[in-house]
């Protein structure tokens, strides 16, 4: 059984797959009188091409069990797609680069909870990975004509092990 090491979810670790929206080291503009906190320009959405536009939506993930396994990714290569979840539920990421796919380049994150991810253009990606309970997320994507989706089976699966999981310190 091929199983994904899996790392803890850091803006540098995954930059070379987008960006990790979180709070921490983002820059805070105080704002309406100063009643509230803006935390500035957190992930850099890409939705433009052929004529895109921006969608918010919120998608509700059933969560998955462990082992779970791995046999396909999916990429959107017309725009960004951005995923911030709405409770502070860890869950699962699956990348491999943009460009044409090869699964020895999979990387798996987990979460701390609260941080979300931005899939940059074309970059390889599982579909959402909810762990423990039905959690929610505001997805920022790219709504427009053109085809923005493609699939691609696995010629074997991953899996990602709740060993593997409980490894890592987040």
């Amino acid at each position: 059984m091929k199983t994904l090491v899996i790392e803890a979810l850091t803006k540098a670790a995954f930059a070379p797959f987008g960006d990790v929206i979180e709070l921490e080291g983002a820059r805070q503009v105080p704002i309406n009188l100063g009643t509230t906190i803006r935390y500035h320009d957190l992930a850099k959405v890409d939705v433009t091409d052929e004529g895109g536009r921006a969608l918010v939506n919120l998608f509700r993930g059933q969560p998955r069990v462990l082992p779970f396994e791995v046999k396909m990714l999916e990429r959107h290569p017309l725009g960004s797609q951005a995923f911030v979840p709405l409770n502070d539920k860890p869950y699962l990421v699956v990348v491999a680069p943009a460009g044409q796919l090869d699964p020895r380049l999979m990387r798996a994150f987990v979460t701390s909870g609260w941080q979300g991810v931005n899939y940059a253009k074309g970059v390889w990606h599982h579909p959402l990975i909810a762990l423990g309970e039905v959690s929610d997320f505001i997805v920022v994507d790219r709504g427009g004509e053109g085809l923005n989706l493609n699939e691609q089976d696995l010629a074997e699966s991953y899996w990602l092990t709740e060993d593997a999981v409980n490894a890592v310190a987040v």
